[in-house]
């Protein structure tokens, strides 16, 4: 008898538990997700609309745009035929540069792609003749992986010209190699040495 009594009073008690942890817990947890739902729909409303450009702090209106076309350029490209690691020790890769002609009307003609090494010396010419970019082509010129002539200071000259003012070519070099599990990937781009279409 006295078990049955104990095992009532215990279910009551844990009944008790119950209302009293839904009440003091479970209870006041929706009432504050309802508040904050309700909270921060009267903040968006309260937010007045805007015009793009005038919350879009990226895009202004210039007067005077930030390049200018030119009819020819020379230009010096950085090309890493290998980078150091470890103790000093080589790491060689494979060189690609990439010249892109990025006016969408006119073409340009790629004069001259001569590599460097490291001690400013040229090694070779990679054009036997000018090359022609129609408007948005591109071209390219590897290294390739195994060619260490060029050291880790290797450069390129590369120089263009066209019949009338153009926008500028993006001329960089792609340094890359995938060997086992790990592999290095990293861009350099081209300075400008002069501008002009000087014969």
């Amino acid at each position: 008898m006295s078990n049955r009594i104990s095992e009532e009073k215990t279910e009551m008690i844990y009944r008790q538990f119950k209302l009293v942890f839904f009440l003091f817990v479970i209870v006041p947890i929706v009432l504050l997700v309802l508040f904050i739902e309700f909270r921060f729909r009267s903040f968006e409303a309260g937010i007045p609309p805007q015009e793009p450009s005038a919350r879009d702090d990226a895009r202004m209106e210039i007067d005077v745009m930030p390049w200018h076309p030119v009819e020819g350029q020379r230009l010096y490209v950085p090309a890493y035929s290998h980078v150091y690691h470890q103790e000093g020790e080589p790491y060689f890769l494979t060189v690609t540069l990439n010249i892109r002609n990025t006016d969408v009307e006119h073409e340009i003609v790629v004069t001259s792609v001569r590599y460097f090494d490291t001690g400013g010396k040229e090694l070779r010419s990679m054009l036997k003749k000018p090359l022609k970019l129609a408007p948005l082509a591109a071209t390219e010129f590897v290294i390739e992986r195994n060619d260490k002539t060029g050291g880790s200071g290797a450069s390129f000259i590369v120089e263009w010209k066209a019949g009338t003012e153009v926008n500028q070519p993006i001329v960089e070099t792609v340094m890359i190699d995938t060997r086992g599990q790990q592999g290095i990937s990293f861009i350099a781009s081209g300075v400008v040495l002069s501008e002009g279409n000087e014969e």
